[in-house]
């Protein structure tokens, strides 16, 4: 496979996919228009601030779009109001009785779960389960019936065109990434992933990936330089790919999902990024400057409107892990190591988010 500069990327690199362009836009390029950074607000932790503080802090950085992992009273009665619009997370545990249940129970669900606590016009997505496809196969099956059932339920309350459904993915639903072109889904997932893709058509909704380059880096440091991962090699074409030339990761892995979302039919579908980010501490390459860099890069990248290389100007929804730090979390080190913030409300590195 040839690369810039004679690099090559191995196939062994899609492995490392699960674990975890044009030259980079000046200021003059950002669009007002353009959609703004959304954030992830994780909660694995035991020392962290209320959420009712957690609302001021994002509203004094201009942060209005936040994805949340699970209904926590607490946390949605404090976000209502407060004009920043949520991405709500259904744990993957509660697919099955979503999946099972009927009418009347998504209804209730909805109402009890989230409704009750913030208006629907604040949830323009709620995500259906968090990376079932691969990493939590039992509930793969229950991911679109779920989906269905409360699809009719937001049509009974007539908030189907205000709050969208989809699910997220790790990388590793890719059974081929690269090259780009060459991406496609891995053939055990295509049976509950065509149905998905259908679905997301029908209704309107993106289709939602999380992306961590750090990973790919991490695991394959002989054979993606630091730099192209990091969005550091603006106009130094790594890779090419028939004609379509990449100088940053980020857009190469977004571009074997264009290429796999093409082959299943779906070419047409939106993507939204619900995770991306780089550690700031804990392993290998993770530090306050690559933090720093990479996220800067991401949002620059992201407010530009630019797309990718295969889907050119196309919007992409960002959002970046995360918050704060998480010192429950289980793994390596690094993984408790993505917090923008620190516990005091501080910025843990100056990145902008607008």
């Amino acid at each position: 496979m040839r690369t810039h500069q004679g690099l090559f990327f191995p196939i062994s690199l899609l492995l490392f996919l699960c674990d975890f362009h044009k030259p980079a836009p000046t200021s003059s390029t950002l669009l007002a228009a353009a959609s703004p950074i959304g954030i992830c607000y994780g909660r694995v932790a035991n020392n962290l601030p209320p959420p009712s503080s957690v609302v001021g802090l994002l509203k004094s950085n201009n942060i209005s779009r936040v994805r949340i992992f699970d209904t926590d009273p607490d946390v949605l009665r404090s976000f209502s109001g407060s004009g920043i619009q949520l991405t709500v997370g259904v744990p993957n545990e509660i697919l099955p009785s979503l999946a099972n249940g009927d009418l009347q129970f998504s209804l209730r669900w909805l109402q009890s779960n989230i409704l009750s606590y913030i208006p629907g016009i604040q949830v323009p997505y709620i995500a259906v389960g968090n990376e079932v496809f691969i990493k939590d196969p039992y509930h793969a099956p229950f991911v679109v019936p779920a989906m269905y059932n409360l699809h009719q339920a937001l049509q009974a309350l007539n908030l189907s065109e205000t709050v969208k459904l989809s699910t997220t993915h790790a990388s590793c639903v890719l059974g081929s990434s690269f090259p780009p072109s060459a991406g496609d889904f891995s053939p055990d997932i295509k049976p509950d992933m065509v149905p998905l893709l259908q679905f997301l058509k029908d209704t309107d909704s993106p289709f939602m990936v999380n992306v961590y380059p750090f990973y790919s880096y991490t695991d394959d440091e002989g054979d993606v330089p630091l730099d192209y991962a990091l969005f550091r090699t603006p106009g130094i074409y790594i890779v090419s790919d028939h004609g379509l030339m990449y100088d940053n990761l980020l857009d190469a892995t977004l571009d074997s999902f264009v290429s796999a979302l093409e082959k299943a039919g779906f070419g047409e579908l939106k993507m939204a990024v619900t995770e991306t980010g780089w550690p700031s501490a804990g392993g290998p390459a993770a530090s306050l400057a690559n933090a720093l860099a990479y996220n800067s890069n991401v949002v620059r990248w992201a407010l530009s409107d630019v797309g990718t290389p295969r889907k050119p100007g196309s919007p992409i929804d960002v959002f970046l892990f995360g918050l704060f730090d998480e010192d429950e979390k289980d793994g390596e080190e690094f993984e408790r190591h993505f917090g923008v913030f620190g516990l005091d409300g501080i910025k843990a590195y100056d990145v902008m988010f607008n």
